[in-house]
């Protein structure tokens, strides 16, 4: 059986290797459909259009380009959910806004805040105690867990586990990833998850830090001047 925990730094760089990389446009679709997705209705693709101020057939044809189209989650048409934020119901309850979400895993409640911009509790029930993890995040850290000694479930990434369609990345990698109340009840999982190891919450923070860095960051920089030279003009 593999260790329960591999180095950090050694995790992140398979799983950074297998993790697809955004243009700068499709950041900012992708930006765009987390905050969309984030006032809690679904998405139709000429909100998208709108939300993105570019025409309709322009919107469609970026929620259907590599490797971005793996992330949308659609539901006869109508998102319903984004890489890893959704409005349907799942496993891990994420309330954000005032709005009552879900995640495809554990780690997206950790990550999403950050592209949002805001702060999240988040209840998800350990899978073999049935207990609840209750976690609050804000973009720059954990604030709060119960219970305090809780860890999250990673598997090992392979190739594929982040391409083709939003059921393959939660098949071959979201449903692998779970809050546990303690190591002791993650590694009675593990007894029959073997390819998957456990981390902190702070640590699992980081991959998502390192995730949002690599994935988004050009976009939220973007953002983030934008925002600091409004700012400057209404003074």
């Amino acid at each position: 059986m593999l260790t329960s925990t591999l180095r950090l730094d050694d995790y992140w760089d398979t799983l950074a290797r297998v993790l697809p990389a955004f243009s700068p446009e499709q950041q900012h679709t992708a930006v765009t459909l987390y905050r969309e997705l984030a006032r809690g209705t679904r998405l139709t693709t000429e909100r998208v259009a709108s939300a993105l101020g570019v025409p309709q057939e322009k919107a469609d044809e970026a929620l259907a380009r590599e490797p971005l189209r793996a992330f949308v989650y659609a539901d006869k048409g109508v998102i319903v959910g984004f890489g890893g934020l959704a409005v349907a119901p799942m496993h891990h309850e994420f309330h954000v806004r005032g709005q009552t979400l879900w995640t495809w895993c554990a780690w997206d409640s950790l990550f999403i805040p950050t592209v949002l911009g805001d702060t999240a509790d988040v209840s998800s029930p350990d899978p073999e105690s049935r207990e609840l993890v209750r976690v609050t995040v804000s973009p720059i850290g954990i604030e709060r867990v119960e219970p305090i000694d809780a860890v999250v479930s990673f598997p090992l990434p392979g190739d594929g586990d982040f391409a083709q369609s939003a059921e393959n990345v939660m098949g071959a990698f979201c449903h692998s990833v779970f809050f546990f109340t303690s190591r002791e009840s993650g590694e009675r999982w593990r007894s029959t998850h073997e390819r998957t190891v456990l981390y902190s919450l702070d640590d699992a923070f980081e991959f998502g830090r390192r995730l949002v860095r690599k994935q988004f960051g050009h976009e939220l920089e973007r953002l983030s001047a934008l925002s600091a030279d409004m700012a400057g003009r209404t003074l």
